[in-house]
């Protein structure tokens, strides 16, 4: 969200807008965990579930579109995507499905990872973890401990975003995506 889309490019919806926030609902429902009931922090794994469902839907759906590689000289543009420059040329059908099949796995495998398992898990044990310090080291209400717990869990999730990614890149290029075809292999950024 933060980087300009160039001239005439199509934002990506899941991940140029709002709608990209709903990827973070379970990391916010494991830090109310200790002042909701359960079903919300369930819910909130729903959400979060069902925007890494939709988003690789729609990277199978980019990908199936025909289009050619870029051929603007400094495209940043992962290549197994549809060119986000809009600098497309309609080419052959070749490969088609191993693209589809690619983008929707990577994109959901990355996502289920990098967006709902492995932050979920990290916010959990945190909070967890501080509400026990808490709880040992002061003589603070539980009310204020869980409170307290909360916002730290809130206060985490911006500081485990980018490593938490970055490894889950690393993770994938050392292993899965070394399986993909050639014609269909995206880029880990």
């Amino acid at each position: 969200m933060s980087e300009p889309q160039p001239r005439g490019a199509e934002r990506d919806l899941y991940r140029d807008t709002w709608v990209r926030y709903l990827g973070y609902a379970n990391e916010v429902g494991e830090a109310f965990r200790s002042l909701v009931p359960a079903a919300v922090v369930w819910l909130s794994y729903g959400v979060a579930s069902s925007y890494v469902l939709a988003d690789a839907i729609d990277k199978g759906k980019k990908a199936g579109e025909p289009r050619a590689p870029c051929r603007r000289i400094f495209c940043l543009c992962p290549s197994w995507i549809k060119c986000l420059c809009a600098h497309q040329v309609p080419s052959p059908e070749a490969g088609r499905s191993a693209r589809v099949t690619v983008a929707v796995v990577d994109t959901f495998v990355w996502q289920a990872l990098a967006s709902v398992a492995i932050p979920g898990f990290t916010i959990n044990r945190v909070c967890a973890a501080s509400l026990y310090v808490l709880g040992t080291a002061t003589r603070w209400p539980l009310a204020v401990r869980k409170w307290t717990t909360t916002a730290l869990g809130l206060l985490t999730i911006p500081i485990i975003i980018h490593p938490i990614d970055r490894s889950v890149d690393f993770l994938l290029d050392s292993s899965l995506r070394k399986l993909y075809p050639t014609v269909g292999k995206p880029s880990s950024s």
